[in-house]
């Protein structure tokens, strides 16, 4: 009786039966966890997912009602209906991808080029303490002064070209990141590293099998709050004289009083960033699967 309910039930039923029953082999127990392991993934899935809906749900229905109720006065404050017309219009016009696109390829350019300055002036001051003490004030310095505060100096220095926003987005993307890199690799725990050099490993492999693993999540988060700056700065970079862009199509929506293209925007730059946010967070879990999370 036994042997058939073991084999008429499921997987996931055998799984249980034979977890009570303590009849399961090496290899059976192994599927079994297994498929336990991906319900559970499931699960959570499903579970981050109706979060996710519920959040931006609220976030819809305040919107609403602060309408409705006079809170915002529905003139300077448009209607969900009235932007996703204006989403509409602008994707049958073809202006709106236009807009997407420039300002997706100034943040992803200087995110690159500020995330590869980042990881080398960042290994070069965790790792050397003779320029850590060098560059450490100068750090300090610029990192305090904002993107922004540098556009009239970027204009006067590489004109209103692409340039100029490529230089202060990047700026944007350096700083944060390099401190992060450069802050991870000084709290690294020095034991480690004894016990490579210990057991007779060379600074390359050190390097590579030691510091390089325990380093990777911490270029990830440094990653992602380089595109969270980059994407906030994105805005005041597309100010200097930009005929393309969010940026610029906000301002010109500003200027005509146009409210829907105007809320678009903002809703347009915090999607693509949550978007780009999250295929840096599914990178992370590749490429840290090995570490244990607290979640």
């Amino acid at each position: 009786m036994r042997l058939v309910q073991k084999l008429q039930a499921p997987r996931r039923e055998r799984c249980m039966l034979e977890a009570k029953q303590g009849i399961t082999t090496n290899t059976e127990e192994q599927i079994c966890v297994e498929e336990r392991f991906r319900k559970k993934r499931r699960r959570d899935r499903l579970e981050k997912a109706g979060y996710f809906v519920v959040s931006f749900g609220i976030l819809l229905v305040i919107w609403e009602l602060t309408r409705a109720v006079g809170l915002i006065d529905p003139m300077l404050f448009p209607s969900i209906q009235a932007v996703i017309k204006a989403c509409i219009v602008g994707f049958k016009n073809g202006t709106l991808q236009m807009h997407m696109y420039a300002s997706f390829m100034r943040v992803l350019t200087s995110f690159a080029i500020g995330i590869v300055l980042a990881v080398v002036f960042g290994f070069l001051i965790g790792w050397f303490r003779i320029v850590r003490l060098l560059l450490d004030p100068v750090i300090n310095f610029f990192r305090a002064l904002p993107p922004i505060a540098l556009i009239p100096l970027m204009i006067i220095f590489f004109g209103i070209g692409e340039t100029s926003k490529i230089v202060v987005l990047s700026y944007a993307a350096f700083f944060p990141a390099m401190v992060v890199i450069y802050q991870a690799l000084t709290n690294l725990d020095p034991v480690y590293i004894r016990a490579a050099k210990t057991l007779g490993a060379t600074n390359l492999e050190i390097f590579r099998k030691v510091i390089l693993p325990q380093l990777v999540p911490h270029i990830i988060t440094a990653c992602r709050v380089s595109l969270g700056v980059c994407w906030a700065t994105l805005v005041a970079a597309e100010l200097i004289a930009a005929q393309k862009g969010i940026g610029a199509m906000m301002v010109d929506a500003q200027n005509f009083f146009q409210m829907a293209p105007l809320v678009l925007g903002i809703l347009i730059i915090g999607a693509i960033s949550l978007v780009m946010d999250g295929a840096v967070k599914a990178i992370e879990r590749r490429a840290t699967s090995w570490q244990e999370k607290m979640a």
